[in-house]
């Protein structure tokens, strides 16, 4: 129900502010800014996105955990979304989301929450694109050879 009420307010809160900064500024010059900075803001999330993802690469190529990069990637789809939305409240909220430590910051935080509430204990180790022991343990084990027959289920019960 919150989800919904917000839905519902955003666009009402955004075309006031946009009114409001309109009749202060101009309507054209309030539409012109609106649409300056869904541009200026998308292009910025595309270098940022870029920024994450060589990231994320770089910690899957040394077998640490890509988890803070993947919540990064999710902050900026979402940051480019609010840029898209015409008005001022979306539009800063977007450019909150680019600020990079502002970003860190909150993954951090959210990994921390789930992974504390879920015992979550995992440690990173061996990079999975190095050969060396398995984390099963040895591949060298007892082999076990048998035969099987498959039966009928009316076979079964007779």
């Amino acid at each position: 129900m919150p989800f919904l009420l917000l839905i519902l307010l955003v666009p009402i809160v955004e075309l006031t502010v946009l009114i409001q900064v309109g009749s202060q500024i101009g309507a054209l010059s309030a539409i012109g800014l609106t649409v300056l900075t869904a541009i200026v803001g998308l292009s910025l999330v595309r270098s940022q996105g870029l920024s994450v993802m060589q990231r994320a690469q770089q910690n899957m190529a040394q077998g640490q955990t890509t988890a803070p990069e993947v919540i990064e990637g999710g902050m900026l789809a979402f940051a480019g979304l609010c840029l898209l939305i015409p008005g001022f409240i979306t539009d800063a909220l977007g450019a909150l989301l680019l600020l990079p430590p502002l970003r860190q910051q909150f993954a951090k935080s959210v990994l921390s929450s789930r992974f504390i509430r879920f015992g979550h204990t995992q440690h990173f180790g061996q990079s999975p694109f190095q050969q060396g022991q398995s984390q099963h343990g040895d591949q060298q084990g007892n082999t076990f050879d048998g035969e099987f027959e498959r039966k009928e289920d009316r076979d079964r019960l007779n």
